[in-house]
């Protein structure tokens, strides 16, 4: 297989540029690794400083590691830390985070890169973050002796560690120090093929929405707009979600509704107000004289609001469940312990698995038992009651995974030897 990742990491960069002029995150993957080793060796001019190197393919799995990063951070202040993405989705939002001292994209991995890498950087410690796996990275830092963890993974038996011609894929986790894994299928998967430096953590995003919600914003115009109505928030709606619903928006005046679109282009903007009948944009809102006296769907026309947001909920529905990608994250609505609804396609995601077997939330096929479903939570009574504490109990339930990798790196003196 090896030759087979070599014509891959060679192709990659090519095909990126082929395809940049009419693909904006091709370009900006480009753009963000033009003299970047320059940029690099510019940055890291010390050897005396201890550095610890997450890296993370997207912005979803930045958010399963920065719970660790910022715990690392507070127990071992004198250290420095490097964030780098492979991906723009997640460079171009993060690049500016401060519980890092530097965020940059990883060079396309390659043994002649690894080993540039690692010599200008020097880490003391690495965090590869749930499905990241580069072969010549992970290579340079066993070779180094340099410790790498895995922090959040999650193994099915779909993945090619586990087929006939797996042995390559196999060797890159061998690399690893520890590998802090979700649930006891990954366990069971990893000893199969001879990996027993593992142990189960959880994942760490529900250290991370719990994090979020004991410090959530209030939004006293969205207050005003509620005022003593029952809410479903809908967050990260695709079209197809927002089909589902816009029916019982639409006939349900009493109910207020909040839709949180994934995507926040015009075109999608203006795609919600034609659905949702009776719908203005959030920037709207603050408009002196708006009569408010019609409308009882509000669209969240910017980023950064909704994991608040579901404070306000009676119901949250959770988009995403209708696409090829899956539901998105249903942990940051549980944590307020309120009913969650989401699509069909969830069964890449433990968390949305985790939180039916609670008891916790309702996946939906249809626009009719969507409709059955949020009408029967929003009369009240124990239905209701018991899946709202069942849905933060599973959180609450779940944390900890932060603490369970801070504990191994004091134990193992990862930073202090």
């Amino acid at each position: 297989m090896k030759p087979f990742y070599r014509l891959f990491i060679f192709l990659y960069p090519r095909v990126a540029r082929l395809i940049s002029f009419k693909n904006s995150k091709a370009a900006l993957w480009l753009e963000g690794r033009k003299g970047l080793f320059e940029k690099l060796s510019r940055t890291f001019t010390s050897n005396t400083d201890k550095i610890v190197w997450m890296h993370c393919s997207s912005l979803g799995e930045f958010e399963q590691g920065r719970p660790v990063l910022e715990s690392v951070r507070k127990t071992n202040p004198g250290i420095k830390i490097l964030l780098s993405f492979f991906s723009p989705s997640g460079y171009e939002v993060r690049k500016n985070y401060t519980g890092a001292d530097w965020v940059f994209y990883l060079p396309m991995d390659s043994p002649e890169n690894a080993k540039r890498f690692f010599d200008i950087v020097n880490p003391s410690l690495v965090l590869f973050v749930k499905y990241e796996f580069w072969y010549y990275y992970l290579k340079e830092a066993e070779k180094r002796n340099t410790p790498l963890l895995l922090v959040s993974g999650v193994f099915r038996s779909s993945q090619p560690f586990f087929k006939w011609y797996g042995n390559f894929y196999r060797e890159m986790l061998q690399c690893f120090t520890h590998l802090f894994v979700q649930n006891e299928v990954s366990i069971a998967l990893l000893k199969s093929i001879g990996i027993h430096h593992t142990s189960i953590s959880g994942d760490t995003r529900f250290d991370r929405v719990i994090e979020i919600a004991e410090r959530a914003e209030s939004f006293p115009d969205i207050e005003k707009f509620i005022g003593n109505s029952k809410v479903v928030v809908a967050g990260s709606t695709w079209t197809e979600d927002d089909e589902e619903l816009d029916h019982f928006a639409n006939t349900q005046p009493q109910t207020k509704f909040i839709i949180a679109p994934h995507n926040i282009e015009e075109e999608k903007l203006q795609e919600c107000l034609s659905l949702y009948k009776h719908a203005i944009l959030y920037s709207q809102l603050k408009h002196p004289g708006i009569d408010l006296s019609s409308v009882n769907t509000l669209i969240v026309d910017n980023i950064g609001m909704l994991s608040a947001l579901y404070r306000y909920a009676t119901i949250c529905y959770i988009g995403g469940g209708f696409g090829n990608d899956g539901v998105h994250n249903v942990l940051e609505a549980a944590v307020y312990s309120k009913p969650v609804v989401f699509g069909p396609e969830y069964d890449k995601y433990t968390e949305a698995i985790g939180l039916i077997d609670a008891d916790g939330a309702f996946s939906i096929e249809s626009a009719l038992e969507l409709e059955e479903i949020l009408a029967e939570l929003l009369s009240g009574g124990e239905e209701y009651e018991k899946t709202a504490m069942n849905a933060g109990s599973f959180i609450k339930q779940n944390a900890g995974a932060v603490k369970l990798v801070i504990q191994y790196i004091q134990e193992n003196r990862l930073l202090t030897s």
